[in-house]
């Protein structure tokens, strides 16, 4: 079947549905050109719970599809493939930080959006890569803070308000594989370009970022930045889309290496098939979501 012919079938299926397909910044170039929206995963949360549908077609990973459910929980969510999973959300479990919260009873507990809804239930706040810091500035007068589960997004918003954090040992194993090498080589090579990082990365490439954004921040940025050329640190991704949208500027990634195999688990074919059979559904129980759904309210309280 050719792809154009995919595509219209899709679209046909779509409108039968009355469905609208979300896809993540990361996803495969084929994905991005049949989502009806592009984004980060709590900005395509937000997108599900306004817009008119009956069914969302989550193409990310498993807790991004959770928190659209957290968020509107009369749409059905499903996702064109249920083993598109987060590493760095599975290295914590609600077990887990129950433990951790035993240990310090008096601390804050701030948790990245790259949870499950479980762990999100224990959670006092939660933040996003773009809000992190405005998150933390926040609560900087709080007496201790727990943050989970990224330690160098931890770290990075540590070092800007000045407060040390109880940190959990987990990390991005795609932004990891950015190495300082290979940004020293990429601006070798192109002198002129302007470094964007994405805060998951080590402190080490966060140092030599000309700015630490999410990936709807980066898109922002490159809008609107005088730059011509962008040496581009986190999943390589997005590139198909800062390249679409800014068609007269250069972007290379920092690395080729920082592919994140979950995101490009999802294809077109796996869409068609998400909405011939409406599945795989993601739903959070109810008991679960209302505890979930707090940390995020309380989130944008206060940003």
């Amino acid at each position: 079947m050719k792809q154009n012919n995919l595509e219209k079938k899709i679209r046909k299926l779509k409108e039968k549905r009355r469905a609208i397909i979300l896809a993540h910044n990361y996803q495969l170039p084929e994905v991005q050109d049949i989502a009806d929206f592009l984004g980060d995963s709590l900005e395509l949360s937000k997108k599900a719970a306004q817009v008119d549908a009956k069914v969302i077609v989550f193409c990310g990973v498993h807790f991004m599809a959770e928190t659209a459910s957290i968020l509107c929980p009369d749409k059905k969510v499903i996702m064109p493939d249920i083993t598109a999973g987060c590493p760095m959300a599975k290295m914590i479990t609600a077990k887990k930080l129950r433990r951790l919260k035993t240990t310090y009873p008096e601390a804050t507990v701030v948790g990245y959006v790259n949870t499950s809804a479980e762990v999100k239930a224990e959670l006092d706040y939660c933040c996003t890569s773009t809000n992190a810091l405005a998150v933390m500035e926040a609560l900087r007068d709080r007496s201790q803070i727990i943050f989970i589960p990224d330690k160098y997004l931890a770290h990075y918003v540590s070092q800007k308000i000045h407060k040390k954090l109880i940190v959990w040992d987990g990390y991005c194993p795609t932004h990891i594989k950015i190495l300082p090498q290979d940004i020293k080589r990429e601006k070798k090579l192109h002198p002129k370009s302007e470094i964007i990082v994405h805060p998951e990365c080590l402190p080490e490439v966060i140092e030599m970022a000309d700015a630490v954004l999410s990936t709807s921040k980066m898109c922002q940025y490159v809008k609107s930045s005088k730059a011509k050329e962008f040496i581009v640190a986190t999943e390589v991704g997005i590139i198909y889309r800062l390249k679409k949208e800014n068609p007269n500027k250069e972007f290379y990634p920092a690395t080729e290496r920082a592919i994140c195999p979950n995101m490009k688990k999802i294809t077109q074919e796996k869409i068609l098939w998400a909405l011939e059979e409406l599945k795989e559904e993601v739903k959070v129980k109810e008991e679960i979501r209302i505890r979930a759904i707090r940390p995020i309210e309380n989130m944008f309280k206060v940003i």
